[in-house]
């Protein structure tokens, strides 16, 4: 991720005199560019003559109840500081939207390693499958939690996991419905009525978990930190489990960043069923029953997030409008994608 000039998109004055009023050992000036990744919360590479830093804030504008929330991302952060699950040091949150027009929060800026694309193409053959390994470590790492002791236990309702999302997501896909979806429509009133009974799991999850909201260490396959955690609450492991089999089954390339028709063995990567063992094998449990309905859970929820993508973007507050306006013509495949592993339940 290449940063662009941001100096028309942050008041990197006024960012400085805060910072140096809340934030310890900060010396400015601020030179600021933009991350052209990130649909939801712009985000910003800070360099400052001592360090460089992150900034992410709430985008301006109307936006959705609850959606944004970077207060949440500066929590879980913190909280995960002493874990297992590597992120990026917080260092202060500004919830005074008159600073810059919004809140944000300043996190260290980590050095590592980018992978938009999981056929990693960047690699050679025999250095994917360590990568890929090691995204399964991280993952039944943030699953294992012990939510109690982070002071996360209070992070997310109890209660049934997938109601509560199936819920929240539907809310916000009508709230930002922009035209009649038929297969939206189909798959919404199947998890309403195939929604698994509470199984009494309840951990940490992270909401948006693939490669690409990674960094991994420049001279070996071990994450530096996970990033993007908007999303995150207590709720059900396997949600963030499918929403990986979801992405790789998404077309390969720039916009699908998939893995569907590649041969992987060929490649050097995972099959689906090999990752989801070695999950199993790291969390102690024997296997997953209904796998079909997580990953029709996870489609409905993405095609749920591109249509709010897509709404910003007519309504001028998408972070990148272009993109955004791509992304919004998905919406459609992942309904019928999730219709599709319905049918596998």
């Amino acid at each position: 991720m290449t940063p662009t000039n941001a100096a028309a998109q942050l008041d990197t004055d006024a960012v400085a005199k805060w910072l140096s009023e809340n934030m310890e050992g900060f010396q400015g000036p601020i030179e600021a560019e933009k991350f052209p990744g990130g649909q939801s919360n712009p985000t910003f590479l800070l360099k400052t003559p001592k360090a460089n830093y992150v900034l992410r804030r709430k985008p301006p504008g109307q936006l959705l109840k609850s959606a944004h929330a970077v207060d949440r991302e500066f929590r879980v952060q913190r909280a995960l500081a002493d874990t297992d699950v590597p992120v990026a040091k917080m260092h202060v949150l500004c919830d005074d939207d008159s600073v810059i027009g919004s809140m944000f929060y300043v996190m260290d800026h980590v050095q590592g390693r980018h992978f938009d694309d999981p056929r990693l193409p960047e690699l050679a053959q025999d250095e994917r499958r360590p990568v890929i390994d090691e995204m399964n470590r991280v993952l039944a790492a943030i699953h294992g939690v012990d939510l109690k002791a982070t002071g996360l236990d209070d992070y997310g309702p109890e209660g049934n996991y997938y109601a509560r999302q199936i819920g929240r997501w539907t809310k916000q896909y009508r709230a930002s419905e922009t035209e009649e979806i038929p297969q939206m429509d189909q798959l919404i009133e199947w998890l309403g009525a195939n929604t698994p009974e509470d199984d009494g799991q309840r951990t940490l999850v992270h909401g948006d978990y693939r490669i690409d909201n990674m960094l991994f260490q420049k001279d070996a396959p071990r994450c530096a930190a996970v990033l993007d955690w908007e999303l995150s609450t207590t709720g059900h492991p396997y949600a963030d489990l499918g929403a990986v089999i979801m992405q790789w089954g998404m077309p390969p390339g720039s916009e699908g960043r998939g893995l569907a028709g590649v041969d992987r063995h060929a490649q050097g990567i995972m099959t689906d069923q090999e990752f989801i063992d070695a999950y199993c094998a790291r969390r102690g449990i024997s296997g997953i029953d209904s796998f079909g309905f997580y990953l029709a859970f996870n489609y409905f929820r993405m095609g749920a997030i591109i249509q709010g993508v897509l709404k910003r973007a007519l309504d001028g507050n998408a972070s990148n409008p272009e993109r955004a306006m791509r992304l919004g013509s998905f919406v459609p495949r992942f309904a019928e994608a999730g219709l599709g592993a319905a049918k596998n339940v």
